[in-house]
């Protein structure tokens, strides 16, 4: 029995009532899971990050339940985890460079988390120009919440005793700034309940990664030997020490001398799972890029461009858009790259250069749309993609609250289509006409792409 192959609703945080209007600086801009998936990181475009942690006695993964009228058991069902709310804080502010005179976002673009130390948890979150590194911890607080005294004992000599015992004793009093030792002297009567131990989350900036792009960044990743990563924008990836916040190293640097030569930028880029050394990054034209660090410091000269291969031929307008990747994961096995470009999605094999070993078609229904598609600016539009613990399953999104799941290896190319939803059978909801225009270093690619049309 394949527990892929079913997909039901299991949780949702932040539900909309009836007649509620959206703001802006509550729709979500990025989420990432730990390692484990026991947290839940969720960024939104007002710069505050959401911590959701796996609820206690929930990891069992399945339930049996009792025997069917038939006799026989039945079968055992996949118990789904249930997360609850654990902290938020505000990561970034709204900024002005006045150098430059542009303002800079508080949107969180991306979030990672970072090795566990101890019982503290570590994260990194970006927004258009700033990263930073932020500690929480665990701490268990005291509440003092009711004292019990013997009712035999008069309040007037309560005080007295009260008196004797901060005049006679170096003890420290309570947090509160009341003494309770002196309860204890009184016919034996011990205080009840005195304190509510209760955990919260403590929030601690660590470091600030602060003025090395000039342009949007758009990934920021994590090394194998937990102390460096990476970050990238439109044309450069610079490569950092998570315990160093004021220097890093810029190993890859793809300004030309004269903007207007600008034919590609950096979309994708993240560390190799296994090896500390290795790193790939993808481009607007669809090219991925596999580079060694032990090379040279400055990796001009890669170790793999992998591209399709198929593709070429006659190119077109929209050819050259579409073939852009928005995208670009590893798998956990290092071997292979999971990547998104607008109509497709593509498993390939870093021992194969010349194609994808499996193509799976999300958009193929919108290719006789593109010139209207290019028209509103939704041409443009970027999905992200991942992967599961085995890499034998991975998901992508689509437009209508649709989500795309595909098995390796099964032979079925249509995969499976998730409509995200609560209430499935609700009507979709009309879209704006209206799209806001991206501030990105891409709209210079665009601009050559517009230029080359007319």
């Amino acid at each position: 029995m394949s527990f892929g192959s079913e997909w039901n609703f299991s949780q949702v945080f932040g539900e909309q009532t009836p007649h509620e209007d959206i703001q802006d600086c509550d729709i979500l801009s990025a989420m990432e899971f730990d390692k484990n998936g026991d947290h839940l990181a969720v960024g939104d475009q007002g710069g505050r990050v959401m911590i959701f942690e796996r609820q206690a006695g929930k990891e069992d993964p399945f339930e049996y339940s009792s025997r069917s009228d038939s006799g026989r058991f039945n079968l055992p069902q996949r118990q789904h985890p249930e997360f609850k709310y654990k902290t938020e804080f505000q990561s970034h502010e709204p900024e002005f460079d006045y150098l430059k005179s542009v303002e800079i976002e508080e949107k969180i673009n991306k979030i990672r988390w970072c090795t566990k130390l101890n019982s503290s948890l570590f994260l990194l979150t970006a927004n258009d120009r700033t990263i930073k590194l932020w500690k929480i911890k665990e701490q268990k607080v005291k509440n003092v919440k009711q004292m019990v005294i013997n009712p035999s004992v008069t309040s007037e000599n309560s005080l007295l005793a009260d008196r004797s015992y901060t005049s006679g004793q170096s003890e420290p009093s309570h947090a509160n700034g009341s003494s309770l030792e002196w309860t204890n002297k009184m016919n034996g009567t011990s205080p009840s309940h005195l304190a509510d131990i209760t955990n919260e989350a403590s929030i601690r900036s660590r470091r600030v990664y602060a003025n090395a792009h000039d342009f949007n960044i758009n990934s920021i990743s994590n090394n194998s030997d937990g102390e460096t990563f990476l970050s990238g924008d439109d044309l450069r990836i610079n490569v950092w020490n998570l315990e160093v916040s004021d220097q890093c190293f810029n190993i890859i640097d793809m300004k030309p001398k004269d903007m207007e030569d600008l034919t590609e930028v950096i979309t994708s880029a993240e560390f190799h799972p296994l090896h500390c050394n290795l790193l790939a990054y993808s481009s607007s034209r669809g090219f991925i890029r596999l580079v060694d660090m032990r090379k040279s410091a400055l990796c001009d000269h890669n170790v793999k461009i992998m591209q399709d291969g198929r593709t070429h031929g006659s190119k077109t307008l929209f050819s050259e858009i579409i073939a852009s990747i928005s995208d670009m994961k590893y798998a956990m096995d290092g071997r292979h790259i999971l990547s998104r470009d607008y109509m497709t999605l593509k498993l390939w094999d870093t021992h194969m250069e010349t194609s994808p070993v499996a193509t799976y078609k999300i958009h193929e229904h919108l290719r006789p749309k593109l010139p209207k598609l290019y028209t509103n600016d939704a041409i443009f539009d970027k999905f992200d993609c991942c992967l599961n613990g085995d890499g034998l399953q991975f998901a992508t999104g689509s437009y209508s609250n649709h989500l795309r799941v595909f098995s390796c290896g099964t032979g079925n190319e249509d995969g499976i289509t998730v409509e995200v939803k609560k209430e499935p059978n609700r009507k979709p909801t009309s879209q704006t006409t209206s799209r806001p225009r991206r501030s990105s270093l891409s709209n210079l690619a665009r601009g050559f792409y517009r230029q080359g049309s007319s």
